[in-house]
């Protein structure tokens, strides 16, 4: 079997020493760059299976280098992201222009040895995925005026993704129109940190409110809900409306919070006829058994299809349990979340 080959593009020692000794410790072969045009260079003299890239460096930051990437040799792309509210929209960013994951560096370079597992395990998942699926995503689709009749209930979109989510929820959020009539929810799994920053980046680029969950929320129409990180999205009525609880990992769910945390809830609180939920890439199976609860109460499911997911993980676990009803492509998913608030 080929040796995969990394190449680790950071301005500091100690990162670069960390990283270059527990991939080689797993069996990977390992380049080094210091700084972007570094990184630029070798990229254009050899072929890498993947890049981890910082983003504070000299000479070409991050941000930059991936473009540049992305437009000379598309690569499998791990961003290496700080615990700030800058790098958290930096992160997203990257994203947007196709890398692929991020690591949060610890607070402090003493615990750099705690995040091993975590490190090891997405540069394993990143390296399956091909990579044709990197481009970069398809502007949205022109806005479709939907003719509102006041006596039509609010309907409920629930979503869930994981690893390649951010971009597809970024696009179907600016394919909203601002008088889309149902509430939308979303559990992306991200961490606690970042949640906040994300549905703020969505709000600015979306015809619809975007907001992060919090207890007590009412659930509106044009409105799009985004999970807490570190908590999970529950619903709860009063009277005739309906509101978010944020809930506690009680069950010692790996993803907190977890899209079958969010389908559980919504299929014993929220009125199954009037949800239309979905699947988008991911890695793993969250979502799946919550998904099939739904589809038996009667509520549209859909997952992502192959084609397009970057990790057909989780919708094809949502496909082959029996939970979703259709598997189409994520541009027929945009048109079928238009086409219900049409209905």
């Amino acid at each position: 079997m080929i040796k995969k080959n990394i190449l680790v593009v950071d301005d500091s020692a100690v990162v670069r020493r960390y990283l270059v000794k527990l991939l080689k410790d797993t069996g990977y072969e390992v380049d080094i760059a210091h700084d972007g045009e570094e990184a630029l260079q070798k990229l254009r003299e050899r072929k890498y299976s993947l890049v981890t890239l910082d983003f504070e460096m000299p000479r070409l930051n991050g941000l930059e280098t991936l473009k540049e990437i992305m437009q000379c040799c598309p690569t499998r792309v791990i961003m290496i992201s700080a615990y700030t509210t800058d790098s958290a929209d930096l992160t997203f960013e990257a994203l947007s222009l196709g890398a692929i994951d991020y690591i949060l560096k610890p607070k402090s370079s003493v615990d750099i040895a705690k995040i091993s597992d975590e490190i090891l395990k997405k540069v394993h998942n990143a390296l399956i995925i091909p990579i044709h699926k990197l481009k970069k995503q398809t502007s949205s689709p022109d806005e479709k005026t939907i003719c509102i009749d006041s006596s039509i209930d609010m309907g409920f979109v629930l979503i869930g993704a994981s690893t390649g989510g951010p971009r597809l929820i970024e696009k179907i959020c600016k394919s909203l129109p601002a008088n889309y009539p149902h509430c939308v929810c979303v559990v992306q799994h991200m961490p606690e940190d970042f949640t906040a920053n994300f549905a703020k980046r969505l709000n600015s680029l979306s015809k619809v409110e975007v907001l992060e969950a919090d207890n007590d929320l009412e659930l509106k129409p044009s409105q799009v809900i985004i999970a807490k990180g570190g908590w999970h999205l529950h619903f709860k009525r009063k009277l005739k409306q309906y509101y978010i609880k944020l809930a506690p990992n009680s069950a010692n769910r790996f993803f907190v919070p977890s899209v079958d945390e969010m389908f559980f809830s919504a299929a014993s609180i929220l009125p199954a006829k009037k949800i239309l939920a979905i699947e988008l890439t991911g890695i793993g199976d969250d979502g799946a058994d919550g998904m099939v609860e739904l589809r038996k109460q009667g509520a549209m499911t859909l997952a992502e299809s192959e084609k397009t997911a970057v990790v057909y993980g989780m919708p094809k676990e949502a496909y082959e349990r029996g939970g979703a009803q259709k598997v189409l492509d994520f541009d027929d998913i945009i048109e079928e979340i238009i086409r219900y608030g049409q209905l």
